[in-house]
């Protein structure tokens, strides 16, 4: 009884460090190296939720929606409150098909942040303070590129139209979150600008150039269409001619 007493100490340590140990191939000798890391996200996805309450949202994002499991790292209720649902160095299953510069899986690549929203009523106060909150943490920990934030629409715009016309790029931006025109930039783009290739060299994917259009002018102006007008092309040549 003494024995069997002394032993299970033992035994629930060693199950401990097998639970926590890394994965071995069994094929091969381990010879454990230091020199390795973390997933390290380079991009930050913002999303709303399109449903009517963060209870909800929770439930959806443990289990599925209608194309299948589903998940984010954060949920921001309107309240402000922020949830974690998947760890940072995890890879979640948030942005699905679509890509963002010469990033073509986005989940392996990216954080996801779900907003609870739903697509019609404009972003709370307390929600886009978490937000910011959130975005500071997370560019500063993982050292993210501060512009390398986008909507969902960006990265999917055959598919998607989140975070909307709504959303407040331009308070975010103001923060230092994504990229916006520099006022003292926006004129007329000079003979011969591509539009398309300007959209490409932000980032968005073109080989649907309408929808690619229609997400950038949510984005930048907070107008649905897929037509490019003056204004716009002013803001495309602000954002991607060489400036000094």
């Amino acid at each position: 009884m003494r024995f069997r007493t002394l032993l299970l100490p033992f035994c629930i340590v060693a199950l401990a460090a097998c639970t926590h140990a890394p994965p071995r191939n069994p094929l091969a000798h381990w010879v454990p190296s230091a020199n390795h890391d973390a997933r390290r996200p380079i991009l930050i996805v913002i999303h709303y939720t399109e449903q009517d309450s963060v209870e909800r949202s929770l439930r959806t994002l443990r289990t599925r929606n209608s194309g299948g499991p589903v998940s984010a790292h954060y949920l921001i209720g309107d309240d402000g409150t922020l949830y974690q649902l998947v760890a940072d160095e995890h890879r979640a299953w948030h942005a699905g098909a679509g890509s963002w510069g010469a990033i073509s899986d986005v989940n392996s690549a990216s954080i996801g942040i779900e907003l609870d929203n739903d697509g019609r009523e404009p972003f709370s106060e307390a929600q886009i303070a978490a937000l910011l909150r959130l975005l500071e943490d997370l560019t500063t920990r993982w050292r993210i590129p501060r512009e390398n934030v986008i909507g969902h629409a960006d990265l999917a715009p055959t598919r998607k139209i989140d975070p909307g016309a709504l959303f407040p790029w331009r308070r975010l931006a103001a923060a230092g979150f994504g990229i916006w025109p520099d006022p003292a930039l926006v004129e007329d783009p000079p003979p011969g600008f591509d539009p398309v290739r300007a959209l490409r060299l932000i980032g968005y994917p073109v080989d649907a150039p309408e929808a690619a259009i229609r997400a950038f002018r949510l984005r930048f102006r907070g107008l649905d269409g897929t037509v490019l007008d003056a204004e716009d092309l002013r803001i495309l040549h602000a954002l991607t001619a060489p400036h000094p």
